[in-house]
């Protein structure tokens, strides 16, 4: 089968799969799969996407093997002594002009195998040389993306630009955009143990080349524009300050909802993006749309459960939320610990009757979340972390309630910064919190969680006044925050986040200076606290923001 023909079928399955058709997207793929390095890629794919949706051992397991076949099938097409083993990296224009169209292509494949398969081991094994292997394996996929990037430079002028060139351009858009995102939204001191390894991000560069592979006609058009999707929905609010760009994911999707109104991969996007302008309704409908389109890969309904549960939420409607987090706990494998912990949070925001009727037990649901967490890569989960810690307040025989842990858990994935967008659910998330408050201040025996419970309130209850605009107010309550952080015992992790948090105020206000001085004392003053990578890359989101190089700092 020749590239031409490679090329036509995978897009067929590309078409069947973005249809929900995904098993006979695999049954197109497989037949060609150790011969066609384009079919041994797809087919790869698919297996990977679907280990890391389901994370059960034996589809990891078999994700890894398809990989390791794609890999030799890419090599045998490869250039005996490869552009990237050759001592001398830099490419000459005389080893360019002796590539063939189809070593060029058999160079981005393989790079691109490589990348899933490093991904994939990182989350199937937990011992460091397993992640040292991943690593150096992103390490040579960067270099053969960084050596294809230099031969389309050399070949722009040159190779006559057929379809088949623009397959490979689209292949090195996505290469070159993917990693420098990536690393670009890593925090100073994890870069600058990559930069010794040979890793640099430019976040610009990154989006650039992303979007010129999103606006391409190539296989890898859209894989560039989930790449965009995942950064504008998930990673810039989690991990940055929550200021996504939607009038681009909007436009980015536009031409996939028109051609696929029913791939659920495509509603999914299409109600995340709802939810994230604050139309929770719509979302909500959407999703269930996303529901009903497939029944074949029930983990793109877990993600669905997921959102709906968080949509619920922001809207207080604590019934349905308990229903999908039951669902979560008990139907998907990625997070026991979070799940349960969930599902018992949310059940702590019902009134006596409700809780009754659902026959659930708070204190026995708390205790079971210890026992279900994980580990990757020989690390357990922050998150999950985070909810061990606070859930052991009902290990002992006389439980200390937790207070409103459902709210909490919602600033720790950031979801002020979306319900925010909506004044009459933050004026009811604000009642929620003050009633509270009270409640606090008039207990009589004050147990030794007393302070760490009444900073979160005010850390929660500033969140909600700053999206109501009552800056004032918002600055008092993380004030007072930051003063209590000698009698806080055991919530750490209050202080460095609610400086970081005072410091985007400042920031809302033109402030500069003193946005900066607080994120920088976030950032430099305090270790060893629950959750503290993530307040690092939303430092570093929040820092590049405001222009600051990541050089001014320690």
């Amino acid at each position: 089968m020749d590239l031409k023909c490679a090329l036509e079928e995978c897009s067929m399955a590309l078409n069947l799969f973005l249809n929900n058709k995904f098993s006979e997207a695999l049954e197109l793929l497989r037949p060609w799969s150790k011969d066609s390095m384009y079919h041994a890629l797809g087919y790869s794919t698919i297996l990977v996407m679907q280990a890391a949706m389901t994370f059960e051992q034996q589809d990891i397991q078999m994700g890894i093997s398809t990989m390791k076949e794609a890999l030799q099938t890419c090599q045998r097409f490869r250039k005996r002594s490869t552009v990237v083993e050759s001592l001398s990296n830099l490419v000459s224009k005389q080893s360019v002009d002796q590539l063939s169209e189809e070593e060029m292509h058999a160079e981005i494949c393989y790079a691109e195998c490589l990348l899933q398969k490093a991904a994939l081991t990182f989350v199937q094994d937990e011992n460091m040389i397993n992640f040292i292997k991943g690593g150096l394996k992103i390490r040579t996929s960067y270099q053969i993306y960084k050596e294809c990037h230099q031969v389309l430079q050399m070949t722009q002028g040159s190779k006559s630009k057929n379809e088949t060139y623009h397959q490979f351009e689209g292949g090195v858009n996505l290469g070159i955009g993917a990693f420098n995102l990536m690393l670009s939204l890593l925090p100073g001191r994890i870069l600058r143990l990559l930069e010794f390894i040979g890793f640099s991000g430019n976040r610009e560069l990154g989006l650039c080349q992303l979007r010129e592979g999103a606006s391409g006609s190539s296989l890898r058009a859209i894989l560039c524009t989930f790449t965009l999707l995942v950064y504008h929905t998930y990673v810039s609010l989690i991990l940055g300050t929550g200021e996504a760009s939607l009038q681009e994911a909007d436009r980015l999707l536009e031409p996939y909802l028109q051609k696929f109104p029913n791939g659920s991969i495509i509603l999914f996007y299409a109600a995340r993006i709802d939810i994230l302008k604050g139309n929770f309704e719509k979302a909500q409908l959407r999703f269930q749309e996303c529901i009903a389109a497939q029944q074949e890969w029930k983990q793109i309904h877990h993600l669905c459960y997921w959102e709906l549960m968080w949509c619920y939420t922001f809207q207080q409607n604590w019934l349905q939320a308990y229903r999908y987090a039951d669902l979560l706990s008990k139907e998907s494998r990625w997070s026991k610990a979070i799940y349960v912990f969930q599902k018992a949070a949310i059940l702590c925001m019902l009134p006596e009757d409700d809780l009754k009727r659902t026959g659930e037990d708070i204190v026995s649901l708390f205790r079971q979340v210890d026992g279900l967490k994980q580990r990757i890569a020989g690390k357990s989960i922050p998150t999950e972390k985070f909810a061990v810690r606070k859930a052991r307040r009902y290990a002992s025989s006389q439980p200390v309630k937790l207070i409103l842990p459902a709210l909490e858990m919602m600033y720790v994935w950031n979801g002020f910064a979306i319900v925010g967008q909506r004044a009459d659910l933050t004026e009811n998330l604000l009642v929620t919190i003050e009633k509270e408050e009270t409640a606090l201040q008039n207990e009589t025996n004050r147990s030794e969680y007393y302070m760490d419970d009444v900073c979160m309130l005010q850390l929660l209850k500033g969140l909600c006044l700053k999206h109501l605009g009552r800056l004032m107010q918002a600055e008092l309550c993380f004030s007072k925050v930051i003063q209590s952080e000698k009698q806080i015992k055991y919530d750490t992790y209050l202080v460095p986040f609610t400086l970081y948090e005072l410091g985007l105020l400042y920031k809302k206000q033109d402030e500069r200076e003193k946005a900066i001085r607080y994120i920088e004392t976030a950032k430099n003053n305090y270790k060893e606290y629950s959750m503290e990578s993530r307040l690092h890359f939303r430092i570093h989101a929040a820092l590049d923001s405001l222009k600051v190089s990541p050089a001014s700092t320690p």
